[in-house]
């Protein structure tokens, strides 16, 4: 059975005032299917080249705590804690931060994760040559 789920694309912005950005991973939360999940590829050769000056920890740190909150729980610090909706619009909401997401999308799906799996190839992965 096809369900509506809403997803956004996790984009690293090193220089927001430039507003240049590489995509770094994806959101999906299916409500139906009681689903929300992020994936994270940070292509850090990329991200060097659009800002060789970049705390690389630093990114994969915040880029790893996104994974952690769509888990919910202690281990997500008090945001774990809010209901799986909740958590989805905490990590959509927009900012003026270097870890920011896309506009949410919504679309139709049998399986949110294999939804989660086309997007990180369709928008996150380089295209193989």
């Amino acid at each position: 059975m096809r369900c509506p789920y809403d997803y956004a694309i996790v984009r690293v912005v090193p220089r927001v005032e430039r507003q240049e950005f590489i995509n770094a991973g994806a959101i999906v939360s299916c409500q139906t299917r009681d689903f929300l999940e992020a994936r994270i590829e940070l292509d850090e050769a990329r991200l060097l080249a659009l800002a060789p000056d970049i705390d690389l920890q630093m990114v994969r740190d915040n880029l790893a705590s996104i994974p952690l909150i769509c888990l919910g729980g202690v281990q997500a610090g008090t945001i774990g804690q809010l209901s799986q909706r909740e958590r989805f619009h905490w990590l959509v909401a927009p900012r003026s931060t270097i870890i920011q997401t896309s506009a949410v999308h919504t679309g139709r799906c049998d399986d949110p994760a294999a939804a989660l799996q086309h997007l990180m190839t369709t928008m996150v992965r380089m295209p193989v040559r």
